[in-house]
């Protein structure tokens, strides 16, 4: 893994003198921590990957053009919040499960007061999930089910049978994805992150809640219509981020933007 920005002594040197080591995953820890947050602050980064021709997935999933240190930061991403926040799609297509407790990050959330896991949130406007899978009858830290006010009343009591937590994040059928983020905060899960899929983190984007972007730059062409990292509705004037960090590993990218 090597750092090429920002700019050390280190990223300067020779190709011999670099740090092409594996890095731990403390040292993956620091360089994705998340910033210092004030009492009512909150902050949404997305993880996500693309090949280089712009293809979010392969076959309709992301594992295909993943890599191994592209895992392990999704692991250390994951270790650092408070929820998971995904949609509904993405959980039937990818296979969700529970967040599980990892040891090497145990002291690290302990010290940041947060619980042995995050939570998952999945965001869903028909409720159309199957809530006898373990994601939402065995999770370490109850599920949370995030939808409208309108949603069907009996996939909601459905939902809370199996032991889910419902959030109400809209006033209709569907959500509010600036209100979802909120919700989430005022029950302490002020350290977000998100893992799409296309069309949630285009709601995000469009709605101005996202503060990060991690981004994985495979170095893999897919071409056929592989959907991008975000879907829906163009924002009527384009959102610019300033890059925090990169890094470099088997022809992978990992970068980091942060809102300006």
């Amino acid at each position: 893994m090597r750092r090429l920005f920002p700019v050390t002594d280190q990223t300067s040197a020779s190709p011999q003198e670099r740090d092409d080591r594996e890095w731990s995953l403390d040292e993956l820890a620091d360089a994705y921590a998340y910033p210092a947050l004030k009492a009512d602050g909150h902050w949404l980064r997305a993880n996500m990957v693309s090949t280089l021709d712009g293809g979010a997935q392969h076959d309709g999933r992301s594992q295909p053009i993943s890599g191994e240190s592209d895992m392990r930061i999704f692991g250390t991403l994951r270790a650092l919040a408070d929820v998971v926040v995904v949609g509904a799609e993405t959980v039937r297509q990818e296979g969700y499960r529970p967040a599980r407790a990892r040891e090497a990050f145990a002291a690290r959330r302990a010290a940041s007061g947060q619980g042995p896991a995050p939570a998952i949130a999945v965001v869903t406007a028909g409720m159309d999930l199957d809530f006898s899978l373990p994601l939402f009858t065995s999770p370490l830290v109850p599920t949370l089910v995030v939808t409208g006010a309108a949603a069907p009343a009996d996939r909601v009591a459905e939902a809370a049978r199996a032991g889910a937590e419902v959030v109400v994040a809209g006033d209709g059928v569907g959500v509010d994805t600036a209100r979802v983020v909120r919700e989430l905060a005022a029950r302490g899960l002020r350290r977000q992150l998100t893992e799409g899929g296309p069309r949630l983190l285009g709601q995000f984007v469009a709605a101005d809640a996202l503060d990060e972007l991690c981004l994985t730059i495979s170095p893999m062409l897919v071409a056929g219509g592989a959907q991008r990292i975000a879907g829906g509705p163009s924002v009527t004037v384009p959102h610019r981020l300033a890059p925090a960090c990169v890094l470099e590993e088997a022809g992978f990218l990992f970068t980091s933007y942060r809102r300006i």
